[in-house]
């Protein structure tokens, strides 16, 4: 245990997710040997963040607006909605280049273990949606985990009940992956989501 300021900024640190204590101790001591002007700018970027970056009404993504630039883009597909966990979801698939319609971000995934039901998720909003804004596909874009799995289907039985079309993103193989170092499910899943040529 250190003094005062330091175990302060390591205990703080260390409540990141994915920092564990030695990681917290690393990042702190390197923040007490940067110079003062770093250390402020990193401090003015958080509270920055945290004054002017909200939710989006429609989607739940990260915006400086009450709606952010995807909602806001009349060159989208309005009638299109992919369904993702968390906005960074959504971030790595805008990188793609490859989906042109809009998104809804549910704020997680279901996992009974953490207490996170569908009642804590963006789910209600979401089918608010359907109606509303004319909706002729869902993609569901979960992750391919036991948490994204579960409320990918919970979502897919949900959705096809009131009769809106459902779709999920394949998954498989990465590209330069060895298939030997695959495992059976996700070589299952390549064989199961294979395309004719």
């Amino acid at each position: 245990m250190y003094e005062g300021p330091v175990q302060d900024l390591i205990t703080e640190l260390g409540r990141l997710p994915g920092v564990g204590p030695k990681s917290a101790q690393r990042l702190a001591f390197h923040l007490l040997s940067a110079e003062p002007e770093d250390a402020r700018r990193l401090a003015r970027a958080i509270l920055e963040a945290k004054e002017r970056v909200r939710f989006c009404r429609r989607c739940f993504n990260v915006s400086e607006r009450e709606e952010c630039r995807i909602c806001r883009d009349a060159r989208r597909d309005a009638h299109v909605l992919c369904v993702v966990e968390e906005p960074r979801d959504l971030q790595a698939i805008e990188k793609t280049a490859e989906f042109r319609g809009r998104y809804h971000v549910l704020g997680g995934a279901i996992s009974p273990i953490d207490g996170v039901g569908p009642e804590r998720l963006h789910i209600r909003e979401l089918l608010a949606r359907l109606d509303a804004e004319d909706i002729t596909e869902v993609v569901l874009a979960t992750n391919p985990n036991i948490e994204g799995e579960a409320t990918a289907s919970f979502l897919a039985r949900q959705l096809k009940a009131i009769g809106v079309p459902v779709s999920r993103i394949a998954s498989g193989l990465p590209v330069g992956g060895d298939l030997e170092y695959a495992d059976e499910v996700t070589l299952g899943r390549a064989f199961a989501g294979r395309r004719t040529l």
